[in-house]
């Protein structure tokens, strides 16, 4: 009989995709046949609905499938796709079927299924296709992915657990920084249990799994680098918006670390005030503008990279936003390194039923 885990999150950006595969991976290095599916596609390349999902594609590579796109992916949930369910022209019943068809076609054969859910519990509402109602369509069990900032963050955990019932095998807790840890560990993680939630585990915050190079960001927009690319290894998790000037636009990025800084290539001022803060790591011009002189000068003797776009503000936003959600992910290298911490940081055995 097929195990099936499925494994969700109540956040963009937090690992779920290479946890899911390393996951795969490991059983399937332990002997287990594995397959995989992902019954929502989210990440598009436009709106009515072509997938530039990349997961199902380095899942076929990782663990050595030959199911096609359409079948581990049976739904693109699309603006589209979303629209047309709003007004009643997806069925929910046939999508539901659909997506145990193609369950049961990929899961044929197989020890262990890893099905991805979304980035969010309330994604595929509209259509009665949350993960909760997946998982229940699906006879799965949940594993849910989360971050810890806050013991705050127990309110959202204990919600997700409410939603997912019975069906929540246990949290896991990634990207999770020294600073924070002996709290999630000590206080969080009991009272979590005391209340019947179980925990599997916390990772550690991993540098280079966290975000990405300003090169790589680079790479994914097509900008021009007008300084040393040399500078251009240094890790960047999120990105702030020079919409102010003088001393509020300084106050706003000294309050953000590890960011790039967007803005118009005409925005001298607000250029000039973030390179003041040590928190931005990178400016990111829009408009084709390339900044002045004083400002590529000081961004050298800084070590700031300076990268240009011809994009407006708002279009780079959305694409800035986009790569950086998206991350490291697709990549053999990342799944093996999150595959690591999963080993010294879980049972991982007993998580896939790798010791009956």
């Amino acid at each position: 009989m097929t195990d099936t885990l499925l494994v969700t999150s109540i956040e963009e950006g937090i690992g779920k995709t290479a946890i899911t595969l390393a996951l795969g991976k490991a059983a399937k290095e332990a002997g287990k046949t594995v397959g995989y599916m992902k019954p929502k596609g989210t990440r598009l390349q436009s709106a009515v609905g072509k997938t530039r999902d990349e997961d199902p594609m380095l899942a076929r590579e990782l663990l050595d499938l030959d199911a096609e796109m359409h079948e581990m992916e049976p739904i693109v949930y699309s603006p589209t796709f979303i629209s047309e369910a709003v007004r009643g022209r997806e069925n929910p019943a046939e999508l539901r079927e659909r997506v145990v068809e193609n369950f049961e076609a990929l899961s044929a054969d197989t020890d262990l299924m890893m099905v991805e859910g979304s980035d969010r519990l309330d994604t595929g509402g509209i259509v009665d296709l949350t993960d909760a109602d997946i998982a229940e369509a699906l006879d799965a069990r949940v594993m849910l992915v989360c971050g810890y900032g806050t013991t705050g963050d127990a309110d959202k955990v204990l919600a997700a657990a409410d939603q997912l019932g019975d069906r929540l095998d246990g949290v896991l807790f990634n990207g999770v920084t020294d600073s924070a840890m002996d709290e999630l560990v000590d206080d969080v993680m009991p009272f979590l249990e005391s209340h019947d939630v179980p925990v599997y585990g916390a990772l550690p915050r991993v540098q280079d799994l966290a975000g990405i190079t300003i090169g790589e960001l680079a790479r994914s927009l097509g900008a021009d680098v007008l300084t040393n690319e040399a500078s251009t290894d240094t890790h960047i998790e999120r990105f702030t918006v020079g919409a102010m000037g003088g001393n509020k636009a300084l106050d706003q990025f000294r309050r953000t670390r590890d960011a790039v800084m967007v803005s118009g290539g005409d925005r001298s001022e607000v250029q000039t005030a973030a390179l003041e803060a040590s928190g931005i790591k990178a400016l990111l011009l829009t408009g084709g503008f390339r900044p002045a002189s004083a400002v590529l000068g000081r961004a050298e003797e800084e070590n700031v990279p300076i990268l240009l776009v011809q994009s407006d503000t708002r279009t780079t936003i959305d694409r800035v936003e986009d790569v950086l959600h998206s991350g490291r992910t697709r990549d053999p290298d990342t799944v093996t390194r999150m595959q690591g911490l999963l080993a010294d940081g879980v049972d991982v055995d007993s998580l896939l039923g790798l010791s009956e």
